[in-house]
């Protein structure tokens, strides 16, 4: 096809695709979906070989969040039975970590919800930072904790923090549909300013909200241009409870798409398969290996993800490699330019030359225990949890033996609510 040809040949020179290529790319048919993930794979192989890095969450404060974002379990007026838990200790954030560490994960997110951090907040999170990185020498900490103000992201940087995550989400035009607490240029202001503290930026969207292809084209066009280290794709969970509990828009095929679209626009970026996979690609997760270089591992914030062990295989039996400590993520260029700039975002992504196996830089957002080794520590920390921590989900959370679903069909059999790890009692997924 002389539109992939097209593609693979920006890609490898970082030039930036046109809207109109980026659009062809949603719009190809089924019958092409393996042509487009081939040449999507050429793009990522250049940049980062057959490397994927792991990820691991740490979530610090689960549920009870003042904004009402339509996508999120943990939102104002929320109904889906989550565990809800005031903050983890230090020790309990670096014990819980140290799982996913040992399961082979470069960095640990530290994923907090509400509107913003308080000062005190602030204060705790770099507490916790100096726990985990004094108890796992080399790892890295990604922080997201919502909007930041005056100079939260210069404390968490002088705290030890490598990076800061705040998702765009969405398109601009779109926005105040999902959300109408802050809006779209809160988010974009939080993650340049994460990127002015030198902090390396990690900011990504949520596909299947009911967004049309140019909502989609345009959200990733904003992304190049705000230019993070890593793009996480998130693929949204529609928790029951929520407003978009209905929303059932995505098919395996059309994750392929969106992840594709998302290497060929970002191509020397980290891309990372974030939530949902489990839920809408399915048995097709393998191949969306050949387009994304990261991956969260294990459970997500609030949801239960596929086991540890089970993705660690899933890498290996598709090819892939688990990326090493001593190997860096990103392309050396934009390893470079965040030396130069102080760590700090990178510089554009348009012309240059591949160089480098990147390096461990950006990222984070939102999910996963990192997978582990079948006997990774089982420590996971306990926090003093609500009532409702204990609460039996409902409709598709409910511990039940579902039924195989037809071709095409929601799948809420695979929406599961997170009853272990961080939080309760239970060895986490690990």
């Amino acid at each position: 096809m002389d539109l992939l040809d097209t593609l693979v040949a920006k890609g490898l020179s970082r030039e930036l695709p046109t809207r109109e290529e980026a659009l062809a790319v949603l719009a190809t048919p089924d019958d092409d979906l393996l042509d487009v993930v081939a040449a999507a794979g050429r793009v990522r192989r250049h940049w980062f070989g057959r490397r994927v890095k792991l990820n691991y969450l740490v979530n610090l404060k689960s549920g009870l969040c003042p904004e009402d974002c339509s996508y999120c379990s943990q939102r104002l007026g929320s109904e889906a039975g989550i565990l809800k838990y005031t903050w983890l200790k230090p020790d309990q954030a670096a014990q819980a970590a140290a799982a996913g560490v040992a399961g082979g994960a470069k960095r640990v997110c530290l994923v907090a919800s509400g509107r913003g951090p308080t000062d005190r907040d602030v204060q705790r999170v770099a507490d916790t930072i100096a726990a985990v990185k004094g108890a796992n020498e080399g790892v890295e900490v990604c922080a997201c904790l919502g909007l930041l103000s005056d100079d939260q992201a210069e404390r968490l940087r002088a705290a030890g923090a490598d990076a800061y995550n705040h998702n765009l989400n969405t398109a601009g035009d779109k926005y105040a549909e999902i959300c109408t607490t802050h809006d779209y240029q809160d988010r974009v202001d939080t993650v340049r300013q994460a990127q002015a503290a030198g902090l390396s930026a990690c900011s990504g969207l949520i596909a299947g909200m009911g967004e049309s292809d140019a909502d989609l084209v345009d959200v990733v066009f904003s992304l190049r241009e705000l230019d993070p280290d890593s793009v996480p794709v998130n693929f949204l969970i529609p928790f029951e409870g929520t407003p978009l509990a209905k929303e059932w828009n995505l098919t395996p095929q059309r994750c392929l798409r969106i992840l594709a679209m998302v290497r060929f626009v970002c191509p020397d970026v980290e891309v990372r398969l974030a939530g949902g996979r489990e839920v809408h690609l399915r048995s097709l997760q393998p191949l969306a290996l050949h387009l994304a270089n990261s991956i969260f591992l294990g459970d997500y914030l609030t949801s239960e993800g596929q086991a540890g062990q089970a993705d660690l295989d899933m890498i290996a039996d598709a090819g892939f490699e688990v990326e090493g400590a001593d190997r860096t993520t990103l392309p050396q260029h934009r390893a470079d330019a965040r030396a130069a700039a102080a760590g700090g975002g990178c510089g554009p992504c348009g012309g240059g030359e591949q160089a480098g196996s990147g390096c461990g830089g950006a990222e984070a957002a939102g999910c996963g225990d990192a997978c582990g080794h079948a006997h990774a520590p089982a420590a996971a920390a306990t926090a003093t949890a609500s009532a409702t921590t204990t609460a039996t989900a409902t409709g598709p959370d409910a511990d039940r033996e579902a039924e195989p679903a037809a071709a095409g069909a929601a799948r809420t059999d695979l929406v599961q609510v997170r009853r272990r790890g961080a939080g309760t009692d239970l060895p986490p997924n690990a």
